[in-house]
């Protein structure tokens, strides 16, 4: 048995059928939950093509030609809610829920599931969810976004779908994706119920709900009892969850497809009728092993996996189907067999059927298709004069960068009606360093966002928010807190587009707080001076202005990338500038901007994508950097020219991806180059550009000043470990022989 668990638990299941000891698994009946007998019938071919394709899976890996095998037999129960829900409810699926998707395919006219599915098992170029790229539940139409997920990081972007859905209601805005009554679907296993991403987001949907927030939401928690080989203690998932704050919670027996319709048609009431969450307890039966090669003896008992087996839901589906006269066991035999026979049969189609071709195939879905023709008009005049009402004196005048980003950020949720603010301290406060001051004054608390204090929960809230069409511009009040939640940036907002082929995006701009050079507040949860956790990342957008007039030019700029083309952005803004005025003496008001309105053309009101700020013409030496580094550097330009050395500072403003070619074309006067880095000298930006300066200008003498891969202490510590004025002048005088 333990050599092929599916084709164990296949004979039982026949045995059963030719032997007439399959028994239903209560005494409820169809009747008592309202199920018709067609729908029954309809409920168990969804099941069994589920197990089927189970045990195709495994025999396609034996032979090569298939790849992943974590399959969905003994959930099948799931089905039940595909039943229950709408077919535009949005639902964010467990890997085992493949029976659901396959209901929910036939009730949508023109879905083929079988066929779908047969070409993700194969990695076909023509699977119609990823391309090719990953075996994925999910479709488009079926509003199935697809997870590729095991530790339940979907469950924060379905929480903020689910709360989108009311923000979108007070908004007034109705070009959503959900219906107003939506209700959104999210499951995991048990194992991942323990998880600190489940549970923080389970968290924030009570916060919510408690408050009397619309979070119309079914968290269909799907317990077989473990993890791969870690068992979840009996009783543990109800104990957890039955007396949660404002969590409805409904428990069923998974096996038994009318206790499971009980429970469902119940979880959808309250979520639909009265927009609460609901945690649906479905107890389930793992039958083969976590995957393929997971052989369940190794840590089972021989009694324990008969145990199992006993419970199997698509016996019990038969038998219940049976016993009410809706099929004769011979029936439900040739529906099963039917259905092995079709797969079969279109199994060798599939497999021929093309692959992805080479690394730019591969890597076609990794930006977002561009969006035609969903260009925002600006805000007219009179709108713009009316909003600015109370700072209208103040635009006149030359503003730090804390405050034009202020006023960016209102001109942008007035052109943008779908945008919203989320995170701590956003709201009233106006945010730590005022930079969404007076937004929710001007706008509302149904587009200016105070969160509760959880990174996971802000950037799921935003992931969600963007699935439902709105526009998210979240806040993570420091660099270093984005850490304990960076995988809903990698693992769920960055690879949705790759692994949808194009057909879902994530669009949204990340504003984050952040680098170093504070002296009077900080260490190193406040001075975080890393940007590698987004460097790496494909398809993301990494922005880093270094002064008020470029966070204006860059932010909108960021805004139509999201907007337009669905891009992830982070746009990261340096604290130490925020308040800055100054650049060489005091009061010189050399590093504070006049506001540019919206609209205006050319260098004053403009910065492309990719586009570089070069600060004068010297030929003696570039230095190359970005953000507080630039700031310094252009003290120590002058401070240079005074010693007769003539350098060019070249502002890099976007670091991911960076404009290669411009770098080079603006050193290239050049005979030296100075990278200076405020990021550590490893995993930061400088080794990066040292490659670029080596393998595209290996003719010029290139140089390196970044910070030391230290953390940064508090007080005057605090930039001991940092590139300065004073250093870039003297390594600047050393490279040109001075």
């Amino acid at each position: 048995m333990s050599l092929d668990a599916a084709e164990q638990v296949h004979r039982q299941f026949l045995a059963a059928l030719e032997g007439g000891t399959a028994r239903r698994r209560s005494n409820l009946g169809l009747k008592d939950v309202g199920l018709a007998p067609e729908r029954a019938a309809a409920l168990f071919r969804s099941q069994a093509l589920s197990r089927q394709l189970d045990r195709l899976s495994r025999k396609l890996q034996a032979r090569g030609e298939g790849f992943y095998t974590i399959g969905s037999s003994g959930h099948e129960g799931n089905a039940v809610l595909a039943e229950v829900l709408r077919t535009d409810d949005m639902a964010f699926l467990h890997y085992r829920d493949a029976a659901f998707q396959i209901h929910r395919a036939h009730r949508v006219p023109g879905e083929n599931p079988a066929w779908d599915m047969l070409l993700s098992f194969t990695a076909s170029a023509d699977d119609p969810i990823s391309g090719g790229r990953h075996k994925v539940l999910g479709s488009k139409r079926l509003f199935i976004p697809p997870q590729t997920s095991t530790i339940a990081s979907h469950v924060p972007k379905a929480v903020g779908t689910a709360f989108s859905i009311g923000i979108a209601r007070r908004m007034g805005f109705g070009d959503t994706v959900l219906a107003k009554d939506g209700v959104v679907l999210c499951s995991f296993g048990d194992a991942s119920a323990n998880h600190s991403t489940a549970l923080g987001a389970i968290n924030t949907a009570c916060w919510a709900a408690f408050q009397g927030t619309p979070m119309p939401i079914i968290f269909l928690c799907e317990d077989n009892g473990i993890g791969i080989s870690t068992r979840t203690p009996p009783g543990w998932i109800e104990a957890n969850f039955s007396g949660r704050a404002g969590l409805h919670y409904v428990a069923c027996d998974g096996s038994d497809l009318v206790d499971t319709m009980r429970a469902a048609r119940e979880a959808e009431c309250i979520a639909r009728r009265q927009r609460r969450p609901v945690f649906l307890h479905m107890k389930t039966v793992r039958l083969y092993g976590h995957a393929g090669n997971d052989v369940q003896l190794s840590y089972r008992t021989k009694d324990e996996v008969r145990a199992e087996e006993e419970r199997d839901p698509l016996l019990a589906s038969a038998a219940l189907l049976i016993e009410e006269g809706v099929m004769s066991a011979a029936e439900v035999r040739a529906e099963y067999d039917a259905i092995e026979a079709a797969l079969g049969r279109q199994v060798e189609l599939a497999i021929s059927r093309p692959k992805l071709p080479d690394a730019a195939a591969v890597m076609a879905s990794i930006v977002p298709p561009r969006r035609e023709g969903v260009e925002r008009p600006l805000a007219s005049a009179q709108d713009r004069t009316a909003l600015f009402a109370d700072d209208a004196a103040a635009m006149d005048k030359p503003q730090h960068m804390a405050k034009l980003i202020s006023w960016a950020m209102a001109d942008l949720l007035l052109q943008y009606p779908n945008a919203i603010v989320c995170g701590e301290d956003v709201g009233p406060k106006g945010g730590v360093y005022a930079a969404t001051q007076k937004l929710h004054t001007r706008f509302g608390s149904a587009r200016v966002i105070n969160t509760l204090l959880d990174e996971q929960a802000i950037l799921g809230l935003a992931i969600g928010a963007a699935h439902n069409g709105l526009l998210p511009l979240p806040e993570i009040q420091f660099l270093a807190y984005v850490h304990n939640a960076e995988d809903q940036i990698r693992g769920e907002a960055a690879t949705l587009s790759f692994f949808s082929d194009g057909q879902f995006t994530n669009p949204m701009v990340v504003r984050i707080a952040g680098l170093p050079y504070q002296k009077g507040f900080g260490g190193h949860f406040h001075n975080d001076n890393s940007l590698a956790v987004f460097r790496d990342i494909p398809g993301v957008v990494l922005a880093v202005p270094s002064n008020g007039r470029d966070a204006v030019a860059m932010l909108r700029e960021c805004v139509r990338l999201a907007h337009e083309e669905g891009r992830v952005v982070v746009f990261v803004e340096p604290i130490a500038l925020y308040m800055t005025r100054d650049l060489h003496e005091p009061g010189d008001g050399l590093w504070s901007s006049v506001y540019q309105p919206p609209g205006i053309k050319g260098d004053e009101g403009e910065i492309a994508f990719g586009e570089i700020g070069v600060a004068g013409e010297g030929t003696d030496l570039a230095i190359v950097t970005y953000g507080n580094g630039f700031y310094l550097s252009l003290q120590a330009q002058k401070l240079l020219a005074e010693q007769g050395v003539a350098v060019r500072v070249i502002d890099l403003r976007w670091l991911g991806p960076v404009n290669d070619d411009a770098v080079i074309d603006a050193v290239t006067p050049c005979a030296r180059v100075l990278v200076v880095d405020e990021c550590r000298i490893t995993g930061g930006q400088n080794e990066a550009l040292m490659a670029l300066m080596a393998e595209r200008a290996p003719d010029k003498h290139a140089a390196r000043m970044a910070a030391t891969d230290s953390f940064i202490p508090l007080a005057r510590a605090a930039t001991h470990t940092l590139p300065s004025r004073d250093g870039i002048v003297a390594k600047v005088l050393e490279m040109v022989g001075r």
